[in-house]
């Protein structure tokens, strides 16, 4: 009888696991690509439409740039882009070393690059070279950004 059990139990869990469809880990890793690259063609451009449809709308998010505080929530996040907005001109970012990680379900994943981040504040150029983790979801209709960290080296 316990032999009948277990080989019934096997049988369940290999049904169960028929049903489940599979990720696809390479699909899902150019969809999250793309959230990244308007990531920084909306800071490049100014354009907060594209910036407001690639990072979540949460009162509970807490992102840090490259200096100051934490940013929390949502409209601390957009007040500090739009801030940016108004004293940087002409950014430029190159981004190098992306490594992008889709956790097994497809509903999560996380990924690492470098920038080098060019503007004018004023008439003064900025160049920095900035490390960037990112945290991504994947909602209704797609994937968003749901935390980031950026860091500048210690030179």
């Amino acid at each position: 009888m316990k032999n009948v059990s277990i080989s019934l139990t096997g049988i369940i869990f290999l049904a169960i696991s028929a049903c489940t469809k599979a990720v696809d880990i390479s699909a899902e890793k150019v969809a999250i690509e793309k959230v990244l690259v308007n990531y920084v063609v909306s800071v490049e451009n100014e354009d907060m439409e594209l910036y407001t449809r690639n990072v979540v709308h949460d009162k509970a998010m807490v992102n840090y740039g490259a200096f100051g505080n934490p940013i929390v929530g949502w409209d601390a996040l957009k007040k500090v882009i739009e801030d940016q907005n108004t004293m940087l001109s002409e950014i430029k970012i190159d981004v190098s070393d992306l490594k992008i990680h889709v956790y097994e379900t497809g509903k999560f994943a996380w990924a690492t690059c470098l920038w080098s981040f060019k503007a004018l504040m004023a008439e003064n150029p900025i160049v920095l070279a900035v490390r960037c983790t990112w945290v991504l979801e994947k909602r209704e209709p797609g994937w968003v950004i749901i935390h980031f960290h950026k860091s500048v080296p210690v030179s």
